[in-house]
């Protein structure tokens, strides 16, 4: 047996790299088939370029705060399933340089986007602000002509309210482009206020950003009745 396995040493290496090889690619190939579940998300990072959208009372700009926010929870939905795509992946603007109406072109691009997207969702993440320092809490808003956008903003507000103390309240209808552009169901998430000093720090801190965005996958859970791979 001894001098079988001698002889034959090579040719078993090379049929056990084989086995090995071919394990490798087998997992990989089963956990490919099952990563995807058939559902695409476009998340939109609010503002961007020369656009910084809200800054808070202790210089947290929007448009930052937005695209972290964004690619936490692009990255979470990416684990559960989800194909997730972006209108913006870094601080650029989406607008064209030539255009005299930059403000006009940006919200242009978006559309563009969602089109050739195709998406089941449209998720537009944004900070709020207001005079009154004291205003606080996470609110969802849906257009209001649409059953499905209102149904999916109601679930996020719901487990926003529950795991993250927002206000306890219903998502409402929202007048924003970005959720009346198109035909497919869409959501805008204002995250908080950064105009409160005590929730602009909030929402600066890693473990709510852990938390909101959790509550956020939960709710897309329910609704699209997906559980997590």
């Amino acid at each position: 047996m001894y001098k079988f396995f001698k002889k034959n040493l090579g040719f078993l290496v090379v049929i056990l790299i084989f086995l090995l090889l071919s394990t490798i690619i087998f997992q990989a190939v089963l956990t490919a088939s099952k990563a995807y579940n058939g559902i695409t998300i476009l998340l939109d990072a609010g503002h961007g370029g020369r656009d910084g959208g809200s800054v808070g009372v202790n210089g947290t700009v929007e448009k930052e705060i937005n695209l972290t926010y964004t690619l936490k929870l692009k990255e979470k939905l990416i684990n559960s399933g989800y194909r997730v795509e972006l209108t913006r992946k870094n601080d650029d603007g989406l607008y064209s340089n030539l255009a005299k109406n930059k403000k006009l072109s940006d919200m242009q691009a978006r559309f563009n986007i969602i089109k050739k997207t195709n998406p089941s969702l449209v998720i537009s993440i944004h900070m709020n602000s207001f005079p009154d320092h004291s205003v606080s809490g996470a609110n969802t808003y849906y257009r209001a002509s649409d059953e499905a956008s209102q149904k999916v903003a109601n679930l996020i507000q719901a487990s926003l309210n529950t795991y993250c103390g927002a206000p306890n309240t219903l998502a409402k209808p929202g007048d924003y482009y970005i959720l009346n552009c198109s035909y497919y169901t869409a959501v805008l998430i204002e995250c908080g206020f950064i105009s409160n000093p005590t929730e602009e720090l909030k929402l600066n801190d890693e473990a709510y950003l852990n938390s909101l965005t959790d509550a956020i996958c939960s709710a897309l859970m329910l609704y699209f009745g997906v559980q997590s791979i």
